[in-house]
């Protein structure tokens, strides 16, 4: 397979990929399109690995987190870069409210505990392919997963209000 040929069938599924590491479609946008081209100089390399589009995929996990130390990407500003993955408005029949909460509390998150979460949930990869596409520890990866499971469940039932609303 070519390098144009990746990139034709699997530009969609990088960029959806990256907005759900990032958290922001503008961010998720760059680090693909500076990941490709640091591909493209690799390609003769990576075509010739098993699984070339998960080491891309790893590299867009290294490049968001070197973005993160950025003074641009230190805060999330909810709602911002995510109008593709929720609903702008609550829904009125109540059911979406709560996943629209669990949508903006994540984005909340620190970096590291949004990718270990995007990566265990978006991409379900188990705990040991986590830490190797991170390049850490088992542990600190359940050590991230379980303090950002903590936090979600702790602000869940105080990002509703009585009437169903966000916060």
């Amino acid at each position: 397979m070519t390098f144009e040929e990746f990139v034709a069938a699997r530009l969609g599924a990088l960029v959806r990929y990256a907005t759900v590491v990032a958290w922001d479609a503008d961010l998720a946008e760059d680090i693909v399109q500076n990941v490709l081209v640091k591909a493209h100089a690799r390609w003769g390399h990576l075509q010739r690995m098993e699984a070339p589009e998960r080491y891309v995929q790893r590299m867009l996990v290294n490049e968001f987190l070197s973005w993160r130390r950025r003074a641009a990407a230190r805060t999330v500003r909810v709602g911002d870069g995510i109008e593709g993955l929720v609903a702008p408005l609550p829904d009125p029949t109540g059911g979406y409210d709560e996943r629209d909460a669990v949508m903006r509390l994540i984005g909340t998150l620190p970096p590291r505990q949004r990718a270990v979460i995007a990566l265990r949930f978006y991409a379900d990869l188990p705990v040991e392919e986590i830490a190797d596409v991170l390049g850490c520890r088992v542990s600190t990866v359940r050590t991230h997963l379980d303090r950002a499971m903590g936090a979600l469940r702790v602000s869940l039932p105080h990002a509703l209000t009585a009437t169903g609303e966000v916060r």
